[in-house]
């Protein structure tokens, strides 16, 4: 537990078996549970020889897109946990994302101030640098557009390093969920409409 609440990591995986150890051993011990959803790979990222108690391997028998996986790991979170606060938290199997970030995400769900929260990567004043510029621009183009859509204000629209709560996973339709790369505009449309609350 973290900050009084459950954390479930899901983790979309296709192809990751050179990383996913090393994503699952780096997750601090608050981390209650460890879903790698390993959207058929045609490697070894079916295997499962991880020795974390709190991991679990759930694997489509065909290649899904990255939104299902998510979708999938949501699905199984919502059966191990109870609390409308327990958080789920989106981590991507190439090991890109910190899990020292992970309190910065999870604070605002467990004080009950967010039902869903973005990472940034724009935020940091070394993004510049740290980011190719056709990505750099890119990002901050879809960023522009999403906020224009959905009308509030989006930094990193691409960003999939997320945290969302139990309670405003319920209300999502998950079968419905954009199934491909398109899923975080897609998701933050859909948690606009429902009239959730989003952080960065």
């Amino acid at each position: 537990m973290w900050f009084g609440i459950k954390v479930v990591v899901v983790v979309p995986a296709r192809n990751e078996a050179r990383r996913i150890r090393r994503v699952v051993r780096t997750l601090p011990e608050e981390v209650d549970h460890i879903l790698v959803v390993n959207d058929a790979s045609t490697d070894a990222t079916t295997l499962e020889a991880t020795g974390d108690r709190r991991f679990e391997l759930l694997t489509h028998d065909r290649q899904r897109g990255v939104g299902a996986a998510i979708a999938t790991g949501y699905r199984r979170a919502l059966e191990l946990t109870t609390g409308p606060t327990d958080a789920f938290v989106v981590m991507a199997g190439d090991g890109q994302m910190d899990p020292k970030d992970l309190p910065g995400l999870l604070l605002p769900i467990a004080r009950n101030e967010a039902d869903y929260v973005k990472g940034d990567r724009f935020f940091s004043p070394e993004a510049r640098a740290m980011i190719p510029w056709p990505r750099y621009v890119g990002g901050r183009v879809f960023s522009w557009v999403t906020s224009e859509a959905t009308g509030i204000a989006v930094t990193d629209s691409q960003c999939g390093y997320t945290a969302l709560s139990r309670a405003a996973c319920e209300q999502l339709d998950l079968d419905a969920f954009w199934p491909t790369y398109g899923y975080p505009n897609d998701l933050l449309a859909t948690l606009v409409e429902r009239r959730l609350r989003i952080a960065q």
